[in-house]
């Protein structure tokens, strides 16, 4: 796992206080597993700026237990009628609900997550 951020670069991206009740260091290191495993292109040193929010963002959602939450959404489907209108709804086994602060984290990841859309190959 690699080390984006530390819980100083969090204090000073969100002030103190960021985490709640949660463990600071422990939702630092779900931060930093939860980025290492998003990032697949390399990253310069210097980590980014865009890269210390994202695990900000990241940190604290992992505070306050939203971020490596347990998955008991299995295969669920509800209907609802009323008179001639029908709703349904199925979620996937282990689906789970995206936060406000996961999407804005990966999208300040997008250009260290996606491939590039050139690749060199060479015959040996």
């Amino acid at each position: 796992m690699t080390d984006f951020i530390t819980v100083a670069d969090v204090d000073a991206l969100l002030g103190p206080g960021w985490a709640g009740s949660g463990d600071e260091a422990l939702a630092v290191t779900m931060a930093n597993a939860w980025l290492t495993a998003k990032i697949t292109r390399p990253v310069p040193d210097p980590v980014p700026s865009e890269i210390k929010l994202a695990g900000a963002q990241i940190a604290k959602e992992a505070a306050a237990g939203r971020i490596f939450a347990a998955e008991d959404r299995e295969v669920v489907s509800t209907s609802v009628t009323a008179g001639p209108v029908t709703t349904a709804k199925t979620f996937a086994k282990g689906s789970k609900a995206t936060t406000t602060g996961e999407s804005f984290a990966l999208a300040l990841l997008a250009p260290w997550t996606r491939r590039t859309g050139t690749m060199m190959l060479k015959r040996i």
